[in-house]
């Protein structure tokens, strides 16, 4: 080689490259959010004629039963994957009556809800008794106070069936008792509702961001539910709860909160081959609506960041508050 030839040097390696365009950074992007990938939860509460706001949750209500139905129609239209159905008695008791009624709150919405939308939106519902309760626990009480596994077991089939009765598609078991999979499955399939799937809530933490959940369903709980959802330390109990619920014939498995608990997310992806989701809780929720009123968060970026780290985190379907808003920012 001359003197005169230049020298070759390695290929410079440069990233940026591929994030010089927004067409560029969609074309290699590795994760999205879609609109048939999120679920809105909704509160429908008896007796009222109009929506209620809930103070600690800006933008979200209680809806009346008409109300409800403007805001499932519009579910649909966006393209939603589904919506998660929560009931609010105008009356409780101790075991929760009200979950099994035909006439009651909730099964009266599921009604209405599937003959507004038909199949354009999964119709769930929370298959719990905590807001149907005068303690406002999930289950039933023995005389000592202490929630009864196998007697709150018996009430949830009743509750799955009054739910398939009222045309339900997916039935979301979320109060942590053990073998609830099971016999939620027994009873649908004994009733001949083998098509309703099974939305399990199986890795269901004890956490602090449920607290404007609180206010949303009106609950009456005085302590805590530590004795039946999972420490929030625990990541191997969570994805243990997660294989049970699998083998007992859930359809699909859910990891609540999902935030704080993203590593969950992953490990749970990682070990089972249904479908995962993940609940974006009331306390996620509020707190970026909350710094983002004080100006201290860019609110609609912080929206669309936080449900795409739910995404990577492993996450199939992602229930939100924000889906409606988020599927027409997904939209622009």
């Amino acid at each position: 080689m001359s003197d005169t030839t230049p020298e070759v040097a390695g290929p410079v390696v440069r990233p940026r490259r591929l994030r010089t365009t927004p067409a560029l950074r969609r074309m290699v992007g590795e994760t999205s959010v879609e609109a048939r990938q999120l679920v809105l939860p909704l509160f429908v509460r008896e007796g009222i004629d109009e929506p209620r706001p809930i103070a600690s949750m800006p933008g979200v209500v209680q809806h009346s039963r008409s109300s409800l139905l403007r805001a499932v129609a519009e579910a649909a239209e966006l393209g939603l994957g589904g919506v998660m159905l929560f009931g609010i008695p105008a009356t409780k008791d101790a075991v929760g009556s009200g979950a099994i009624d035909p006439a009651g709150v909730l099964n009266l919405a599921i009604t209405d809800v599937v003959a507004e939308v038909g199949d354009a939106l999964t119709v769930m519902s929370d298959l719990c008794l905590d807001e149907f309760t005068d303690h406002g626990h999930c289950g039933l009480l023995t005389p000592d106070g202490r929630v009864d596994n196998d007697r709150t077991l018996a009430a949830y089939a009743q509750m799955a069936l009054a739910q398939a009765h009222a045309g339900v598609d997916m039935v979301g078991p979320s109060g942590m008792m053990d073998g609830q999979v099971a016999v939620v499955r027994a009873a649908l399939d004994a009733g001949e509702h083998t098509d309703i799937s099974i939305l399990a809530y199986s890795a269901k933490y004890a956490s602090a961001f449920f607290g404007p959940f609180r206010e949303a369903v009106d609950s009456s709980l005085q302590g805590d539910r530590r004795t039946y959802q999972q420490d929030p330390g625990n990541a191997r109990e969570g994805l243990r709860e997660v294989l049970l619920d699998v083998a007992q014939g859930a359809d699909l498995v859910m990891v609540k909160p999902a935030l704080a608990y993203l590593d969950v997310i992953r490990r749970v992806r990682d070990s089972v081959d249904v479908p995962v989701a993940a609940y974006n809780v009331s306390g996620e929720y509020s707190m970026l609506e909350a710094a983002a009123a004080r100006g201290w968060i860019d609110r609609e970026p912080a929206i669309l960041e936080m449900l795409t780290s739910i995404r990577r985190a492993g996450a199939d379907v992602i229930l939100t508050y924000w889906a409606a808003e988020a599927a027409r920012l997904l939209a622009r």
